[in-house]
């Protein structure tokens, strides 16, 4: 397996456990899992971009994506293919060439178009049979680090632990 070029991700139900959380005042509360930032770490120590998609559209996300230096951002995506083709196109790669995970029915088209798609172990079954490989985690348990490791050494590569 080749490295991609592009590693894109959902949010809720991958970096999250899908769960919603509000409180009496009307706050938005979401639980991400540190290990997640590994992923990010990884795929850019090997040069590869990170991408959320996301139909939810909420500073939480913003402030996560920032301080991870994710480098693109879409929150509010009702159709995430058509992003992701568009964000392939502006890096001037395919969409074979990028990687997904996601979980859910929104997610559907753009794992069966890129080249590399992941699937938390949380999710529905027929989303699941669209993954190219088991991922042994839920979603908020750090799948999206998984995903990446599992793609790193798929390709043949160590895990870039230095640099």
């Amino acid at each position: 397996m080749e490295l991609p070029k592009l590693i894109l991700t959902d949010i809720d139900g991958v970096w999250t456990d899908g769960g919603m959380y509000y409180d009496q005042t009307g706050n938005e509360w979401k639980k991400f899992n540190t290990y997640d930032s590994a992923g990010v770490l990884f795929a850019h120590r090997l040069g590869i971009p990170v991408g959320i998609i996301t139909g939810e559209d909420t500073e939480i996300v913003s402030r996560r994506a920032k301080k991870l230096n994710v480098d693109h951002v879409y929150q509010g995506a009702r159709d995430k293919l058509s992003i992701a083709l568009q964000l392939c196109k502006d890096l001037g790669i395919d969409i074979k060439e990028a990687a997904y995970i996601g979980d859910d029915i929104g997610d559907i088209a753009l794992l069966r178009a890129v080249g590399i798609a992941g699937v938390p172990a949380s999710a529905p079954d027929y989303i699941k049979e669209l993954s190219h490989f088991l991922l042994s985690k839920k979603g908020g348990e750090g799948v999206f680090r998984e995903f990446v490791e599992k793609i790193i050494l798929q390709s043949g590569l160590q895990l870039p632990l230095d640099k």
